[in-house]
């Protein structure tokens, strides 16, 4: 089959589960299913299909099993010891309520520096639905927001696996990348921002559960701010203590290094969250934990399966080939810094994976850098900004993360590809934008 052909049938098969899943109402883990099999079947051996199928399913689980039942533990307690009312008080005493979604946005961009978009948004998406019920804001509009800030420093730091290793790659200083990454992230989320509010401006406000009252806790009631931040501050902390390591290049073989990098594991991270959420429940017998942690079982599952069936669909892209064949065309194109995003941003929505767009499309471009103009360190490093736009766009029916914040929101999978799949590619194509006006003063 020629390689035209398969791109073709790759397209066909992502507005095929767009489709299936936003217009027909057809359950996201059969279509998801059903698309890859014959995708498969049509472009790759046959002795191949299971093995495909079966490792990107599993390989996504394995990834983020853990992530999102601890995640999920550490949202539940949050929620009934009303520690997300006593956080989302305490912000918003700071902000004020008309400044809710701005303050989430501050909230995801800086969580997003050390730890995954995936586990970051688990852990604040109970904070995010207090502040929508406690300012009288559309969910979706807050999903969007904190989804989008999260995702901004997710795609452009070196704290971040994909960044990393395009970085070693490319070969650019880590140091300078990880100033520029946090910069760029700005306006590609402050775009994002004003984005999902212009698709949400017909939103219907939310109605919080239990009657108007249940927006209204009194304070008295409530744990303290500080106890109730814990549990999503201490894995943040782990996590970025564990990446520091890299990035100020410490002995890893060091007693104190091999501690931190047990503890940095996001897992292990996310596990130490939870230990600390324990202690906000008044009573901790067996029965009460136990209890907690079949709910978070029983809400964590059908998440897992879904985001496990989106890695599924996204390797058989891969296994196609066809990401390759589209990043090869594209760089021969001699476009300059439009090169390295347009790889990026084709593999991405190919294939789904941020990480994977990112590493993949640095191997295709750092060879051609020298051609292009961009072998200078600050060629290299504005390349490395270009395709961490690029990989943001765009977050659809085959990334994880799509799926992890429609379903930790409880949004719908149409209202999540109208607000916050074209947020993402809003914000990719700003975040380019403002590399190339860079680089008219710097290259």
């Amino acid at each position: 089959m020629s390689i035209a052909v398969t791109i073709v049938l790759v397209f066909l098969s992502i507005l095929a589960i767009i489709f299936l899943t936003s217009k027909f109402k057809f359950d996201a883990l059969m279509s998801m299913f059903g698309v890859s099999v014959v995708l498969a079947l049509c472009t790759i051996p046959v002795r191949n299909l299971a093995k495909t199928l079966r490792d990107g399913f599993g390989s996504t689980m394995g990834s983020i099993g853990f992530l999102i039942i601890f995640g999920a533990v550490i949202g539940i307690i949050l929620d009934k010891t009303k520690a997300t009312y006593s956080m989302a008080n305490w912000i918003l005493s700071k902000t004020g309520r008309k400044r809710a979604p701005a303050a989430l946005a501050i909230t995801g961009y800086i969580t997003g520096l050390p730890i995954f978009c995936n586990s970051g948004f688990i852990v604040l998406s109970g904070l995010m639905k207090s502040f929508s019920a406690m300012a009288n804001i559309s969910l979706p509009l807050m999903a969007s927001i904190l989804g989008t800030a999260l995702y901004s420093v997710h795609c452009l730091i070196p704290t971040h696996p994909g960044a990393l290793a395009a970085a070693g790659i490319v070969k650019v200083n880590i140091g300078y990348m990880i100033v520029l990454g946090a910069l760029f992230a700005l306006p590609g989320a402050a775009a994002a921002f004003f984005w999902s509010k212009f698709m949400t401006r017909h939103e219907a406000c939310p109605k919080p559960e239990g009657g108007p009252a249940a927006a209204a806790v009194e304070p008295k009631d409530l744990p303290p701010a500080a106890l109730s931040f814990l549990p999503i501050v201490l894995p943040l902390l782990l996590i970025t203590l564990n990446s520091s390591l890299d990035v100020f290049k410490i002995d890893r073989e060091l007693f104190v290094s091999k501690v931190l990098v047990f503890l940095g594991e996001p897992a292990i991270a996310l596990l130490a969250g939870v230990v600390a959420a324990v202690f906000l429940l008044k009573k901790k017998e067996k029965t009460v934990l136990n209890s907690i942690f079949s709910e978070a079982i029983e809400k964590a599952g059908p998440i897992l399966i879904v985001t496990a069936a989106g890695g599924m669909f996204g390797t058989v892209i891969q296994a196609t080939g066809a990401g390759e064949a589209l990043g090869k065309m594209l760089s021969s194109a001699g476009i300059g810094l439009l090169v390295p995003f347009l790889v990026s941003a084709m593999m991405k929505t190919a294939q789904g994976s941020s990480t994977v767009a990112f590493i993949t499309s640095a191997s295709f471009v750092a060879p051609m850098l020298p051609m292009l103009g961009l072998g200078s360190e600050w060629g290299k490093l504005l390349s490395m900004m270009a395709m961490g736009a690029g990989s943001m766009s765009v977050s659809h029916a085959n990334d994880s993360y799509f799926w992890v914040v429609s379903r930790f929101s409880d949004i719908d999978v149409n209202t999540t590809l109208r607000v916050y799949s074209t947020a993402t590619l809003v914000m990719g194509v700003a975040v380019f934008v403002c590399v190339w006006l860079t680089s008219l003063f710097i290259l």
